[in-house]
């Protein structure tokens, strides 16, 4: 039966994993995640798991990629520049078609920044894993019981398409304090999988497992393997939520702790006589391009809030393809948009009622 509980984001999103069957953990310490491997080093032994704290985020995401090789559901977690280090590694991961799962609680940047919350490694998330054309399949959850969940299912996903899995989020939403419903613990699926090294040699193939293909149609016929599960993944693992008036003349596109915000504000204008929906991607790469233009065609503005320069309304506007008028507003370097930046934002949108063509 399941229960609930009053946890911090990190520590949700660590029993979510542990609860999902991973039973290795390797990272290293960087303010806002730091709850995330003490919760591991404390609760992975109870299940016969392995926490094992590197000397640095590259060594952190070479044994990952060596725990993943083996089969095993494996994780790591860090923040912003720990990130930024760890993207030779994905890349590797990426080449070598191995599951795994990611977490980055953001925080202000660039450089060593702040510890405050921040929307800038957006495109460091979707766009990223390093060198090559792989990328982070990347999903944003905005609670911590969404958290919880999703870190559960990344792994699931990370094994479907045999690539590493991003879950992206924020100091603010790290460290919150809210009820999760908690699952049972599960146990691990078996190790011993058709792609994986080692196993019995007598009963499969002894695989070996890398990225390095010197023949040039090989190296192409990878690439071509994981984009094609890139756009499965498109069909298959496409997540959004909508809320807010049926007809909005006003959409508000906006992920993460953001999204918070706007459901406040899309609430306010709509009882202000205000007609606004809030579209809410949750996964981010794959990105709902689709359903983004349907709604260009039929409101007056688009309005994307998100906490960095303009990372995420690059993807808006993508979508849209010039179909309405998209506009931001953001704050960045560790500073919050409020309720009340949003609905002002949104009551001058509408006194405004510009052309469709503006």
């Amino acid at each position: 039966m399941s229960k609930r509980v009053l946890l911090r984001g990190n520590e949700a999103t660590a029993e979510g994993a542990i609860a999902a069957g991973c039973r290795f953990f390797f990272g290293y310490p960087i303010t806002p995640q730091n709850k995330i491997p003490e919760y591991m080093a404390q609760h992975l032994p109870e299940v016969g798991g392995v926490y094992l704290q590197a000397e640095s985020e590259l060594a952190a995401i070479n044994m990952v990629y060596g725990a993943a090789a083996a089969g095993a559901r494996v994780m790591t977690s860090s923040s912003s520049p720990g990130i930024s280090l760890m993207q030779e590694g994905l890349s590797y991961i990426v080449g070598a078609e191995v599951p795994c799962v990611v977490v980055n609680m953001v925080r202000g940047g660039p450089g060593l920044g702040n510890i405050g919350p921040a929307q800038s490694d957006y495109w460091l998330a979707t766009r990223g894993a390093g060198h090559g054309d792989g990328r982070c399949l990347t999903y944003a959850p905005y609670s911590v019981q969404e958290l919880y969940d999703w870190v559960g299912k990344a792994f699931e996903i990370a094994e479907r398409y045999r690539a590493p899995v991003m879950i992206l989020a924020d100091a603010i939403l790290a460290q919150m304090m809210e009820p999760c419903r908690l699952r049972p613990r599960a146990e691990p699926p078996p190790l011993d999988k058709p792609w994986t090294i080692g196993g019995d040699s007598s009963t499969r193939h002894r695989n070996i497992i890398n990225s390095l293909y010197v023949d040039h149609d090989e190296m192409e016929e990878v690439n071509r393997r994981i984009q094609a599960r890139y756009q499965q993944a498109m069909r298959d693992d496409l997540y959004y939520v909508e809320s807010g008036a049926d007809d909005p003349e006003i959409l508000v596109v906006a992920y993460g702790i953001s999204a918070r915000v706007c459901e406040t504000a899309v609430e306010r204008a709509n009882q202000a006589g205000v007609r606004c929906r809030l579209l809410r991607p949750i996964s981010l790469f794959p990105f709902p391009s689709a359903r983004l233009a349907e709604w260009a065609a039929q409101v007056r503005r688009i309005l994307v809030v998100e906490l960095s320069m303009g990372q995420f309304v690059e993807d808006v506007r993508l979508a849209v393809e010039g179909r309405c008028p998209v506009e931001l507003l953001n704050r960045t370097g560790g500073n919050v948009v409020t309720p009340e930046d949003v609905t002002t934002k949104l009551l001058d949108m509408a006194a405004e009622r510009p052309g469709r063509n503006e």
